[in-house]
């Protein structure tokens, strides 16, 4: 009879630790700030912009212990039911990963006050909205210094994805380059007028190809993959943009402009985890930030002379003696 008592008593025991240790981690589970996530219409798999959105992400997770959830186009069919859904859920905080999503933002924020959101790409003059923007045309400038140094034709391409301030400020930033090393040298610029179409991308850089380009950068996303490809395809020299694309083309790609939207995704949540807040309306990351930057450099060889040109470039460019006009 004693052993049966101890036996029920033991059992109850267990059962009651058990349950406190579930109710605890029930607990812990919704103290996790929650994070929500609409991506442009390029979506994941673009293997640039959405694809370090979700590295950024899923960082956050692994090391702040945020939870998360996102949308794509896809399933949603506009962007605004995709942010009404992510509000829906009671996300602390909501990012809009892309310029597109400016429009959708700004009729979905002024009703929910209360709620944070982040615009990734662009500025938005909405007081719950925090802008988080890139100086793509610093990166890219040096992209067009180094196509300068290394043309053998003095005809190097520029595809832009969308006719927009922010994709001109990459053709920008890349012009310039190219002219301050040689002015001489001529600069294609094409704008493809979407992002998805690597056919078109293909098309584009094969008439810049015939034109005498031998290096030809896009920024373009899926369209740029279809120009990369092309460029490798006829031995021609390309740039990568936002992630490093190296892998697509492994003769060809120089190097990437790096657009670090993983870093800027992770550095923001980090922020909102640490303080329950975001201070600052309008983020601006260049080089000097950690905002953009190059991937190592491949296929080509530089002399020391140009190696140190270069750096010294990205010095003058982060120290604000080079300032893009």
């Amino acid at each position: 009879m004693k052993k049966r008592i101890i036996l029920i008593t033991f059992v109850f025991v267990t059962l009651m630790l058990t349950a406190c240790s579930n109710n605890e981690a029930i607990t812990k589970a919704d103290e996790r700030v929650k994070i929500g996530v609409m991506f442009s219409d390029a979506g994941l798999g673009d293997q640039s912009f959405s694809d370090l959105g979700l590295i950024g992400l899923e960082q956050a997770r692994d090391e702040l212990n945020i939870s998360f959830d996102y949308r794509e186009i896809k399933d949603t069919g506009t962007y605004e039911e995709g942010l009404e859904e992510l509000v829906a859920q009671g996300n602390d905080l909501i990012i809009g990963l892309g310029f597109s999503l400016q429009e959708a933002l700004e009729t979905i924020a002024p009703k929910y006050p209360d709620t944070s959101f982040v615009l990734m790409d662009s500025v938005s003059d909405v007081p719950n909205i925090y802008n988080v923007t890139f100086k793509e045309d610093e990166g890219s400038y040096l992209l067009g210094a180094l196509a300068a140094m290394k043309t053998k034709s003095n005809v190097v391409g520029f595809i832009g994805g969308m006719d927009t301030p922010l994709i001109q400020k990459f053709e920008k930033g890349f012009t310039e380059g190219v002219k301050s090393q040689n002015p001489e040298a001529q600069v294609l610029s094409t704008y493809a007028n979407g992002f998805g179409d690597d056919k078109l991308g293909a098309s584009i850089a094969k008439d810049m190809i015939a034109a005498g380009a031998d290096f030809i950068y896009p920024a373009a996303g899926f369209t740029g993959v279809g120009a990369i490809l092309e460029a490798q395809k006829a031995g021609i020299y390309s740039f990568g943009v936002d992630s490093d694309q190296y892998y697509l083309a492994e003769n060809s790609i120089v190097t990437s402009m790096l657009k670090q939207v993983d870093i800027a995704v992770f550095n923001t949540i980090k922020e909102f985890v640490d303080t329950g807040k975001l201070d600052e309306k309008n983020k601006v990351l260049g080089i000097k930030e950690n905002g953009v930057n190059l991937a190592p450099i491949r296929v080509i060889n530089l002399s020391p002379a140009e190696q140190s040109k270069l750096e010294k470039l990205r010095e003058d460019i982060s120290n604000g003696s080079i300032t893009i006009q």
